[in-house]
């Protein structure tokens, strides 16, 4: 019976080897969580119960757990590297399987989908108008590898101040040509359908009515539009009892043919906030809404998952948001290597949800976790396994050579 006692300890000291073992081999796997062996005493039971004086029969390997602890965050140069700070796993597909992972080393495939290196695909709830998302529905995250589509210029807003000392222009009509037919004049790119860049210039001309000018239009020297006048009141701010421009708007400025077959350009020029003050000419504000093509210049990834496609038009499409899960017993997992998990009867169904919400963890872009290993800690769980497996191992040679002995009695 002795050596089948000293035999099972030698058995759970190995075993404890081997789970020390692997998480010292792991100490720098990304999203690593360490496991613990643990043991229960073997006590022979008859149907009538235990014997007051029974003797135990040993040990044996109650199981192997994994301790889901947090790893520490360790920032990278990769934008795709996600690291998870609190609870909750990856949802990953592994060709249509749901598996689940801490490991957010992630890459693109071939084919633009974003992929661990086993070639799991990282999904996501798919977006919806109005800056939400589907939290109904998951679709692997695949970045978009197409050119953002233009936008023509429909709005633009021009802020400016005329000096109130201005006089009406020696020349008329207006001829921009001749810069003695204007006062002031000033520019900017707007475009059109297909994204080509064109200029809109405005010239502001003053009236011979006091505080009154009038503003023509032009793309790409082209007249646009019929001049409108404009007018401020006595304190050099737009004056709205008396400009036709509806609330200080410019309409009907077009349409404009480009060239190039894109769509007729018509706009409108907000104008509310210019003023007359002083005696200098300023521009104070002067943007418009359109933008030309874009492609894409990075991926960026926000805390609660939000991944947006940022493109040099300064444009950014929402890709989606990371879909998180976490379990009421992460322990019951079924581990299938490669960093990511399955779920079981014992882990309970995953509860899915974005980073942030109840229970799951926040994102951080750019960074990846690290293993929980505590490598100071598994040396001295190692030298502890070792005594116990040399330990079993003496008492097998003691009662051994106690054996021999009683063999010898004669």
């Amino acid at each position: 019976m002795t050596f089948r006692t000293a035999l099972s300890g030698l058995n759970a000291a190995s075993t404890d080897l081997n789970v020390t073992a692997n998480n010292i081999a792991n100490v720098a796997t990304p999203g690593f969580k360490l496991s613990r062996a643990e043991f229960s005493d073997v006590f022979a039971v008859s149907s009538f119960g235990l014997s007051r004086n029974a003797v135990g029969a040993g040990v044996r390997t109650a199981a192997v757990t994994q301790q889901f602890g947090q790893g520490n965050v360790e920032f990278t140069d990769n934008s795709l590297d996600l690291a998870i700070s609190g609870g909750g796993f990856f949802r990953l597909s592994d060709r249509g399987t749901a598996v689940f992972s801490r490991a957010g080393n992630f890459a693109t495939d071939t084919n633009g989908y974003v992929v661990n290196p086993a070639g799991h695909r990282l999904q996501v709830f798919p977006p919806l108008p109005g800056g939400t998302f589907d939290t109904g529905r998951l679709q692997d995250l695949q970045l978009s590898t197409t050119e953002s589509a233009p936008s023509a210029t429909t709005s633009v807003s021009a802020s400016t101040n005329l000096p109130a000392d201005a006089e009406a222009p020696l020349v008329t009509p207006l001829d921009p040509s001749d810069p003695l037919s204007y006062n002031y004049t000033t520019s900017l790119t707007i475009f059109d359908s297909l994204g080509a860049e064109r200029v809109l210039t405005l010239y502001y001309v003053k009236d011979a009515n006091p505080r009154e000018w009038t503003v023509s239009s032009y793309i790409d020297g082209q007249a646009v539009g019929t001049p409108t006048t404009i007018a401020y009141d006595e304190n050099g701010a737009w004056d709205s009892t008396v400009n036709q421009p509806v609330n200080g708007v410019i309409t009907g400025i077009g349409p404009f043919t480009p060239a190039n077959g894109a769509a007729d350009i018509t706009l409108e020029v907000d104008i509310i906030n210019s003023t007359q003050f002083g005696d200098t000419f300023s521009v104070n504000e002067l943007t418009q809404d359109g933008y030309t093509t874009g492609r894409l210049t990075s991926i960026e990834v926000s805390p609660t998952g939000v991944v947006f496609a940022r493109f040099n038009n300064g444009q950014a499409n929402s890709l989606g948001q990371v879909a998180m899960a976490n379990f009421a017993n992460p322990q019951g997992l079924q581990e299938y290597g490669n960093n990511v998990w399955g779920e079981t009867f014992d882990s309970g169904q995953p509860l899915l949800g974005a980073a942030g919400s109840a229970s799951l963890g926040l994102i951080q872009a750019g960074a990846l976790e690290a293993s929980n290993v505590d490598l100071t800690a598994q040396l001295v769980n190692m030298i502890t396994a070792q005594r116990n497996f040399q330990a079993n191992a003496q008492t097998i040679s003691t009662f051994d050579q106690v054996t021999q002995t009683i063999i010898n009695i004669r």
